[in-house]
């Protein structure tokens, strides 16, 4: 049965970098699941990707030698549940504010007797070329359990949620960081107080011995984090990486059109 090599390296302390597939086109997963990438997370929660859909970029991603991780509409146990029968290597939960919240997800994406995961299905074992057997004695050493922190009451919660047996990273979107911070008159936080609540995430991570990371839109930026100390670390995604390359052309040309950005993720 194949291992997690993402799971082994965030352990070893090593920083990861992937990308997010928000188009939930399988050509463009298999280009990306083999251009160098250790990880590639399949978006459910913000895209109008399906389950049949999901579950083929799964497939193909894990046959390329990548890490396919899913990112849950919301930490439910039918979520988890249904993206691991579908064949993710690991699941990236959002919102997750409270313990209680931390340890449904947990349980969800684990066999008993240290969850209450449902056995069945074929997919996962087929993705981490395992007899099914084999594949529910080993799941739970190898699925990946990202929990996502991103609003002040996460951050208050952080060190008791990262301690969590079972935890294997924490993942900050910092866009809804942003939006949960906002005050009573709907401004935005400063950058200055944003950036302080990305540091007390990281610290929380350091003195819990949790790999930390989050989504940056650069390599400079990502340069930048991994130097700070974040491991799990999204650059972009494959909807931004095509509209960054096409606005630079067409600026390149004098065609760029005067539009809003197109592709935030």
């Amino acid at each position: 049965m194949k291992q997690n090599p993402v799971k082994q390296a965030l352990r070893a302390g090593k920083p990861q970098v992937g990308t997010w597939l928000s188009l939930g086109n399988l050509t463009a997963a298999r280009v990306l699941a083999r251009s160098g990438f250790p990880w590639l997370t399949v978006d459910l929660e913000h895209s109008p990707i399906d389950w049949n859909e999901a579950a083929a970029l799964f497939g193909a991603i894990a046959d390329a030698g990548c890490v396919p991780l899913c990112r849950v509409p919301e930490g439910r146990h039918e979520n988890i549940k249904r993206a691991l029968d579908s064949g993710a290597f690991g699941i990236v939960v959002p919102m997750v504010d409270t313990v209680e919240q931390a340890q449904a997800a947990i349980a969800a994406a684990k066999y008993p007797p240290t969850g209450n995961r449902s056995v069945g299905g074929t997919l996962p074992s087929i993705n981490f070329d395992a007899g099914p057997g084999e594949y529910f004695r080993r799941a739970n050493d190898e699925i990946l359990v990202i929990l996502q922190t991103e609003s002040p009451r996460g951050v208050e919660n952080a060190e008791a949620i990262y301690s969590l047996p079972g935890v294997d990273a924490i993942f900050v979107g910092p866009n809804d960081l942003t939006a949960q911070m906002r005050g009573p008159d709907g401004k935005d936080p400063s950058p200055e107080a944003h950036e302080a609540m990305l540091q007390r995430i990281l610290a929380a991570g350091r003195k819990t011995g949790t790999p930390v990371g989050l989504h940056v839109m650069s390599v400079e930026a990502c340069r930048t984090r991994i130097d700070e100390g974040w491991q799990f670390i999204a650059l972009g995604s494959e909807l931004r990486a095509m509209t960054v390359q096409v606005q630079q052309w067409l600026g390149a040309l004098d065609m760029r059109p005067e539009k809003g950005e197109l592709a935030r993720y």
